[in-house]
């Protein structure tokens, strides 16, 4: 699908995503990632939610965001509650939602100048 074009200036904006792919500023990423408006984390090593672990999430923190948001593939699917709670733990809250919700999220709260750090958990088939 397809995104409103609304690339900030020195910003990661999602231009489209797929099943198992994303397109932030104009370059294709079938891996899994983290994003934020600044920085880029590609091949996150994190292919199924069943291999998220909390070692996968000090880079996420790393970044100091203002909102955790966590894309699951095509269907929301919440993480194992150890998981859930290491967010608790460090500070941090975390929205999970399907990748599609995540990167209409993403791009709203850019455009609104949040900080936001996005984990995108994209399945190799």
């Amino acid at each position: 699908m397809s995104l409103a074009e609304s690339i900030i200036s020195n910003s990661y904006s999602i231009q489209a995503y797929e099943c198992n792919q994303i397109t932030i500023n104009e370059k294709v990423y079938t891996e899994s990632l983290v994003l934020s408006p600044d920085k880029l984390i590609e091949q996150w090593p994190v292919n199924s939610l069943s291999q998220l672990e909390t070692e996968h999430l000090q880079c996420i923190f790393d970044m100091k965001p203002d909102v955790i948001l966590l894309g699951t593939g095509e269907k929301q699917i919440f993480p194992d509650m150890h998981i859930l709670g290491h967010f608790a733990q460090r500070g941090f809250g975390v929205e999970v939602m399907n990748t599609g919700a995540l990167c209409r999220t993403y791009n709203i709260l850019v455009a609104e100048g949040r900080h936001v750090a996005a984990a995108f958990i994209l399945e190799i088939n």
